[in-house]
């Protein structure tokens, strides 16, 4: 018997909560409704689920709160729900480690979209999906104080782990694999998310910040904007000593 991927759905609208589960259950997901926050992160432990929808305006602890608990010590991936479509709202979502934001009313193909989307990068980023084995290659590169592993997704930063959801971990292994050479927003997109990716440019400038306030400026290396264009890992060999 094949195992259906487990969705999340946190509504306190019943019944977009109920259309919601009849498309995905459609698509041969399995679902599960809760109608608050609290009730969200009891059923992360209890239903386990591979994704979560997750509405902003919920009774008690809200949306952006949840998600905020979410990423305390989970990668799960998330897709925020929302009436609200404005870009502050939208970026916040981004900016607290949301992995795409659908704004109501949506197109329920979009919506079986964009989950199919999620899943399939989160699944192609997982470690546990990839090979194993003494002969696995290591996708390793270092710079002073800082070493990133694509093998084991691990960060290590002047001797302490840093903890970074994938996406982060895979865009500043290829800014850091590639030092000093310039990629366009659109070319980060395309190398990270990918073609199916159902998002826009913004997704690469908070991902950025988020990394920058990881990271104590460090003076041989750094992530640079150069204006107009995109981004760079910035480094300066002779510096390394300082």
């Amino acid at each position: 018997m094949i195992n259906k991927q487990r969705i999340l759905i946190v509504d306190d609208d019943e019944n977009i909560a109920e259309l919601i589960s009849l498309y995905l259950i459609k698509e041969c997901f399995d679902t599960y409704i809760v109608g608050d926050g609290e009730a969200a992160l009891n059923a992360i432990k209890t239903y386990q689920p591979n994704l979560m929808l997750l509405d902003i305006m919920l009774p008690g602890i809200d949306g952006y709160q949840v998600l905020r608990e979410i990423r305390k010590n989970s990668n799960l991936p998330v897709i925020m729900l929302s009436a609200k479509g404005e870009v502050f709202d939208k970026v916040l979502g981004l900016e607290l480690g949301a992995d795409d934001y659908i704004i109501k009313p949506f197109d329920s193909k979009e919506m079986v979209a964009r989950v199919k989307a999620v899943l399939r990068r989160f699944q192609a980023d997982s470690p546990s999906s990839s090979p194993s084995g003494d002969d696995l290659p290591i996708e390793k590169v270092t710079f002073p104080g800082l070493s990133i592993n694509l093998t084991d997704y691990s960060v290590h930063y002047n001797g302490a782990v840093v903890e970074m959801p994938p996406k982060e971990l895979e865009l500043f292994y290829f800014l850091a694999s590639h030092p000093n050479q310039v990629f366009t927003r659109e070319q980060l997109l395309d190398h990270i998310w990918s073609y199916d990716y159902i998002g826009d440019t913004r997704t690469v400038d908070v991902h950025i910040k988020r990394l920058r306030e990881k990271f104590s400026e460090h003076p041989a290396w750094n992530l640079t904007t150069v204006w107009g264009i995109g981004y760079k890992f910035e480094y300066h060999a002779n510096r390394s000593a300082l």
